[in-house]
């Protein structure tokens, strides 16, 4: 149904510890932790703020806004906002950044440059 596993030998052939020490694939590792880790640790910072300020600072969080509005409905419903701008940023950098080195490194494996065998295989690179 969603498995689009094209070629299940080349990646059962690939010597995936080769590959893993390329250094296109630890550039692929660089930028992806560039993204992810700062991003988790803001986005954790934000979230554990709310809680924070959600169970000690409840006289802020219950300043009305407009109407029934107050602060803490306005904080929790950007938890949300931001959880969606996030994976909308992630999306962007990785179409950018990510997926054309990833797109290269699963050409290589399917084209059998990672070969276990030691043959060169059809894409041509050795070794």
């Amino acid at each position: 149904m969603g498995n689009d596993a094209r070629t299940p030998a080349a990646a059962a052939s690939a010597d995936f510890e080769e590959v893993q020490a390329t250094q296109q694939f630890q550039e692929l590792r660089k930028r992806h932790r560039s993204f992810v880790f700062p991003m988790a640790i803001a986005f954790l910072l934000w979230y554990f703020a709310y809680v924070i300020l959600a169970a000690y600072a409840v006289d802020f969080m219950s300043t009305k806004v407009w109407g029934n509005i107050n602060v803490g409905i306005i904080m929790g419903l950007l938890q949300f906002v931001t959880t969606f701008a996030i994976t909308g940023w992630y999306v962007s950098y990785s179409n950018r950044r990510l997926d054309p080195i990833a797109a290269d490194i699963r050409h290589g494996i399917e084209g059998h440059e990672y070969d276990k065998s030691g043959s060169s295989g059809q894409g041509g690179g050795a070794k």
